[in-house]
């Protein structure tokens, strides 16, 4: 049976077709064969929560991902079916995401009998920083970050508003804004108290100290710095929170799987090859180091 063009043509449509669908088995396989390692390694329930999505742009217009309520959904499913006597890992990179989803996943997680840790390997930002202070450890990378929590009504800080309306005299306020600002001045509380909630958490243990709860309260939710201000590791270890610098290396990995889908050509490029050791070392940042897992006999 001879082939014409025409037939290999098409032999090649199929073919090109076919391959995008068996890439995305192949990535899904190695995912979850990643999560099944880590969690053997760990004892834990891993839960992986990444909105990698941010940078993306149809038309134009950029598009973005953040925690929605099927989040929360699948992430409430996932912590039901835990075990109380099995550990939580989540591994967050996520600017943030609506409250009421976000104060789901808090509130689940810190009523989980066991210890809870959050992986930071990049960022967690305003809902994602909440997620972070309901666990009893947060493992960040050297040059991650955390975000403030303080509450937005629209385009606009809570804080901002309720300043307007302290420096301005109150005939010169329409009552559009005046409204708002009462609406502020409800959505800070609704927050710190949430907050305070969270950071009091004694279950297995007293997470933070009682000296630093309400200064960590002032400093998250107060709109002392604007919204998308990183809060390094060595601000967050400063605070109080319970932070551990450094990430198992599998993190990394784990990462690498859930890559950035591309919309033209790269914009970052490296040759990802190990170097020698000639190089400079960086300096160690600040922070409780990451405790090396013991050998197993």
């Amino acid at each position: 049976m001879a082939f014409g063009i025409g037939d290999l043509f098409w032999i090649f449509l199929l073919f090109s077709s076919l391959q995008p669908i068996w890439q995305k088995r192949q990535i899904e396989y190695r995912r979850l064969r990643a999560l099944q390692e880590f969690e053997r390694e760990r004892n834990s329930r891993v839960i992986f929560l990444i909105h990698r999505q941010e940078s993306i742009s149809l038309l134009g217009i950029p598009l973005s991902r953040y925690i929605t309520i099927e989040d929360s959904e699948q992430i409430l499913r996932a912590i039901r079916l835990t075990p109380p006597e099995v550990p939580i890992d989540l591994i967050l990179h996520t600017p943030g995401g609506l409250v009421l989803a976000t104060e789901q996943i808090a509130r689940a997680l810190i009523r989980h009998p066991s210890k809870v840790t959050v992986f930071v390997p990049h960022y967690a930002m305003s809902g994602g920083t909440m997620l972070a202070l309901a666990a009893d450890e947060i493992v960040m990378d050297a040059n991650a970050v955390l975000g403030p929590v303080d509450p937005q009504l629209g385009n606009f800080p809570a804080a901002s508003i309720l300043k307007v309306v302290k420096d301005k005299p109150i005939g010169e306020i329409d009552d559009q804004t005046l409204i708002m600002a009462d609406l502020s001045a409800k959505a800070i509380q609704q927050v710190q108290r949430f907050v305070r909630t969270l950071l009091k958490d004694s279950i297995p243990k007293q997470k933070v100290s009682p000296e630093n709860i309400e200064p960590i309260i002032e400093a998250l939710t107060t709109g002392r710095v604007t919204h998308d201000y990183p809060i390094t590791v060595e601000e967050a270890t400063e605070m109080g929170l319970p932070v551990t610098v450094g990430l198992p290396h599998s993190i990394y990995e784990l990462m690498d799987l859930y890559p950035q889908p591309q919309g033209g050509r790269p914009t970052v490029q490296y040759i990802p090859m190990p170097y020698d050791d000639r190089r400079p070392m960086l300096p160690s940042p600040k922070g409780r180091p990451l405790e090396e897992p013991t050998q197993k006999s």
